[in-house]
């Protein structure tokens, strides 16, 4: 058997193969509502033979969408238009995730397709937060700082994000602590210019990400996986880096934390990042034999041989996609077939299997 389709169990979870749909916003939202084009999507992945749907980044409060147009869980009313969605993934063998977020100064932006333009209160936008009152662009608005009461409503909504997404039926949650949103721009000392317990030192910029790893526990079964994305390295000199990626998976790791997602980049403009097949392989190889933990590889692996290689040198438990399965949903069905791996397929599409 191939490595890319052998099954792998994470505490109460086991997946049918090492394919995973990367979270991918699809801005296609009204007020955080899923609807019909979330099902279609998402499903059509489950259908497709992939062994774990991570939803897109799902807000945990109005004020932490990237976009008017972000799906959210900060309300009890969103839970009944992800039910549905969660059933019909869990109906076709694969299993339902959500990643939990909050996009801080990257936030009150319009959809990609108008632009990506900072919105100002009038045209739809609010006020952002972060770290520090530095703007991600300086044409955007700047962010507020929280205060410390301000830091505790980010926990409490997290927390009650992962309660509801309990109600929603996804099994896995994963906090998004990547890509220069929230919780990166307390991570990132390009970013985090703060004096206080929060700021400063390595164990200061990670205690926010802690407070919500903490504060998720209370609300997340104690025996469904929980997952961190991480961006590994700003890609700038003087920002986060491996180094500290690999220290904060091993306390993660200690603080019941199951699976590191494995980024990189999104927090300044001027990163410098080398692109290539697989160019961040390399940190979640790092961080699954120095940290000891279950690791996730993602980014421009498109190839099936690709995927299995990473899989059969030890670099990653899991391969996550993200492009790749918006151009070809049925990826796995296919990636099966020229493994020559014979697996099951929805007995609607059976006759086209040969």
């Amino acid at each position: 058997m191939s490595i890319l389709f052998s099954p792998i169990t994470i505490k109460n979870i086991t997946l049918r193969n090492r394919i995973v749909v990367s979270p991918m916003c699809q801005y296609s939202s009204v007020d955080g509502f899923a609807n019909d084009w979330h099902l279609v999507h998402l499903g059509s992945r489950a259908v497709g033979g992939a062994a774990l749907v991570i939803q897109e980044a799902t807000a945990v409060s109005p004020e932490g969408r990237i976009s008017p147009g972000d799906m959210g869980i900060w309300k009890d009313e969103h839970i009944a238009k992800q039910q549905p969605i969660t059933a019909f993934i869990h109906s076709h063998g694969a299993v339902a995730g959500v990643q939990l977020a909050h996009a801080g100064r990257k936030a009150s932006v319009s959809v990609p397709w108008e632009g990506n333009k900072f919105l100002q209160p009038l045209d739809g936008g609010w006020q952002t937060v972060s770290s520090s009152a530095i703007p991600f662009k300086q044409t955007d608005g700047a962010p507020e700082a929280l205060t410390a009461e301000g830091i505790g409503k980010v926990v409490n909504d997290f927390a009650q994000a992962a309660a509801r997404a309990v109600k929603a039926g996804y099994k896995v949650v994963e906090i998004h602590a990547a890509h220069g949103y929230l919780i990166h721009q307390f991570l990132s000392p390009l970013i985090n210019t703060r004096t206080d317990e929060y700021g400063g030192s390595f164990e200061n910029r990670i205690r926010l990400l802690l407070e919500v790893v903490e504060a998720v526990q209370t609300t997340w079964p104690k025996e469904n996986p929980l997952f961190v994305r991480l961006s590994c390295t700003d890609w700038a000199e003087g920002g986060w880096n491996i180094e500290e990626s690999i220290k904060l998976s091993t306390i993660l790791k200690d603080k019941g934390v199951d699976f590191i997602d494995c980024s990189s980049g999104g927090g300044v403009l001027h990163q410098k990042i080398t692109l290539g097949p697989g160019y961040q392989v390399g940190f979640a190889e790092r961080i699954k034999k120095e940290a000891g933990i279950t690791t996730g590889a993602v980014g421009l692996i498109t190839e099936v041989q690709q995927a299995e290689d990473i899989l059969a040198n030890g670099q990653a438990d899991v391969i996550l996609l993200a492009r790749q399965l918006l151009r070809d949903p049925y990826f796995p069905l296919h990636a099966a077939k020229a493994l020559g791996e014979d697996i099951t397929w929805p007995v609607q599409y059976d006759r086209a299997k040969v």
